[in-house]
């Protein structure tokens, strides 16, 4: 059963009831790995055909004894690339603002350098540009557009397509790119393009003051800002771009990005159909899906082997999708111990959001082992009441 064909049946004849899943299994791991300190809190947002399971763990951090729940907004560090960057991309794509095999420099004249001719967007969006992972702009720069312009001189470490190597380097590249093509920052680009048409209303960079007690913290920052970080970017290079990256920045809770997962759901199963995601459809979501986005979640096998697709991964072995999630699936973390896959066979969303690195990033306990075991609790929870 897809999402629209569900749907339009509702409209013609009584649904049958829906089978409800155990998900006591799920909340007790849950509960387990924050009870033995792998973070101090967490939440879990499942959606699934329809039905949302939210469940909140712990406390927001030190001094803070509020158990965190489905509108407990997270800083979702590497999530920006995919949620934010990657989707912006797509509309780009599918607007002719960007060629995905077209050289960065076209969009990023500064990008320059031997071998940075070779440079395309799709490397970059795959890892495999020959960019390091990362390299300090924070405290060697003054500015948003030195921070980009030291990034941007940054030299190849290796042949275009050579290697993977995740690079928050790339996206801030990609980042410009994207910024140039439409003459608008990041940030106010894809909050009217998707966020705000799609009603995710706590999903955005630069959060105001208002949200602050509902905002979980992240890490003492005792070695440049001096303070404990809450409501601004835990990312230092992000920090130093006014908070507005595509490698980080991005605030949001569960309950949006469950809906952000339904309408890329909603879109790969209108296209099954034959059909556009749009209410006459029988879609929930008014906001069509980029036309790009079934390309984007494909295994690009750059370099041969990968697991990457154009911005999003894909389930390989010791991932944080785990080891039940179908070869469809789709999904990314963030260093701040948060993560969301998707797999569409079983129109299933799966969204990991905690504060690990609260009150230091030395705590490595929530790991893929952690994360891939609530995936794989999650389907089967759902697989045991469809099977």
């Amino acid at each position: 059963m897809i999402i629209t064909a569900a749907l339009l049946l509702c409209h013609t004849a009584p649904c049958p009831p829906v089978a409800r899943p155990d998900w006591r299994t799920l909340d007790h791991f849950v509960d387990s790995v924050v009870a033995a300190g792998d973070a101090p809190g967490a939440v879990v947002g499942i959606s699934w055909r329809g039905q949302h399971h939210v469940h909140g763990t712990g406390h927001l951090g030190q001094g803070l004894s509020q158990q965190p729940d489905g509108k407990t907004i997270y800083d979702l560090a590497s999530l920006t690339k995919v949620i934010g960057l990657t989707t912006m991309v797509m509309i780009a794509v599918d607007e002719g603002k960007l060629q995905l095999d077209s050289a960065v420099s076209r969009w990023v004249p500064a990008f320059r350098g031997p071998n940075k001719s070779r440079v395309t967007l799709r490397s970059l969006l795959t890892h495999s540009s020959g960019l390091p992972g990362w390299r300090h702009l924070y405290d060697s720069t003054h500015s948003r557009a030195d921070a980009m312009a030291m990034a941007d001189s940054t030299p190849l470490d290796t042949v275009p397509g050579a290697r993977f190597v995740y690079s928050d380097l790339g996206a801030i590249v990609l980042t410009q790119a994207v910024e140039h093509a439409y003459g608008e920052r990041l940030d106010s680009l894809v909050t009217q393009r998707v966020f705000a048409n799609l009603g995710l209303n706590s999903t955005r960079w630069l959060p105001p003051p208002s949200w602050l007690n509902r905002i979980a913290p992240t890490e003492l920052d005792t070695a440049w800002r001096k303070r404990m970080l809450r409501g601004e970017v835990h990312d230092e290079n992000a920090f130093q771009l006014d908070g507005v990256s595509g490698h980080a920045g991005l605030f949001s809770d569960a309950e949006d990005l469950m809906k952000f997962g339904e309408w890329l759901l909603s879109g790969l199963a209108d296209r099954r159909a034959g059909g556009q995601t749009d209410v006459k459809h029988g879609s929930h979501f008014e906001v069509p899906t980029p036309r790009s986005l079934p390309m984007f979640i494909q295994r690009q096998e750059m370099p041969p082997g990968s697991s990457r697709a154009l911005g999003w991964d894909t389930p390989s072995d010791q991932s944080s999708a785990g080891t039940l999630m179908s070869p469809q699936s789709f999904g990314h973390t963030g260093f701040t111990g948060t993560s969301i896959w998707i797999d569409p066979t079983r129109e299933l969303v799966v969204v990991v959001l905690s504060n690990r690195v609260h009150p230091t990033r030395a705590n490595n306990r929530w790991g893929a082992t952690v994360r891939g075991g609530i995936a794989d609790r999650a389907v089967q929870a759902i697989d045991g009441v469809t099977q």
